[in-house]
């Protein structure tokens, strides 16, 4: 135990800028590229769903469980009023959730806390892995959080930055694409049950609003961070 606090509370220099630029190409990459982000968009899904699930419990409501389906959406099942403050806070969260998360671990990464990002994300997947309750779900948070445990042990403190950096990078600008394709779908058929329009039920304000709040937040937080970061 006092190896691994250590390991946590470690600080690491500012990655020199090639290799700050480097990590952010790689995490466009992951990003941009059609047949990784199939694959990628596995790991927002688990932080937008992660992020609803949060916003229930934070207002009160009764978190009933979470599942992870292989087409990359997910589903967060909560119990308490089906209208009201909470019930628009749980909505809300989900689309700016990868953003604000990657916010939030840019910070922690310009204080020199890259290993403390990668442990803050390991607990923050065994939290969630209590709430699945899917056999895909199960899978997915444990391949994910496999990956961040093999990087917070065997890498060098420098390839931990790194890593540590193309999750930062990677959560920012996944953010964005995927309140773009949120409305790509809204344009093509109806989606009564996506978060903007169920927002537009709980509120009365039409979900392209809604749309554009969530891609405000996503894009303030992605400059926020590049000033944190550069």
């Amino acid at each position: 135990m006092s190896e691994i606090w250590d390991r946590v509370g470690a600080t690491s220099p500012p990655l020199p800028l090639p290799w700050l630029v480097g990590t952010a190409l790689v995490a466009l990459v992951l990003v941009g590229q059609r047949d990784l982000w199939r694959v990628t968009r596995n790991a927002v899904t688990i932080a937008h769903e992660g992020a609803h699930g949060v916003a229930a419990l934070i207002t009160g409501r009764r978190l009933a469980g979470i599942r992870l389906h292989s087409d990359t959406s997910g589903v967060t099942v909560s119990a308490g009023r089906p209208t009201g403050p909470g019930m628009v806070a749980t909505a809300f969260a989900g689309y700016p959730g990868p953003a604000l998360l990657g916010l939030g671990a840019a910070a922690l990464l310009a204080a020199g806390h890259a290993v403390g990002v990668l442990w803050a994300l390991l607990l923050l997947l065994a939290l969630l892995l209590l709430q699945i309750r899917n056999f895909y779900g199960l899978w997915s948070v444990l391949v994910t959080g496999a990956l961040v445990f093999a990087a917070t042990w065997w890498l060098s403190p420098l390839w931990q930055a790194a890593f540590a950096h193309v999750v930062v990078w990677f959560l920012l600008l996944a953010a964005p694409r995927a309140v773009w394709e949120l409305q790509a779908q809204r344009r093509r058929r109806p989606t009564p049950d996506s978060d903007a329009d169920q927002l537009a039920r709980l509120t009365g304000v039409p979900g392209l609003v809604w749309v554009g709040v969530f891609l405000a937040l996503c894009l303030g937080s992605l400059a926020l961070a590049v000033r944190l970061l550069a």
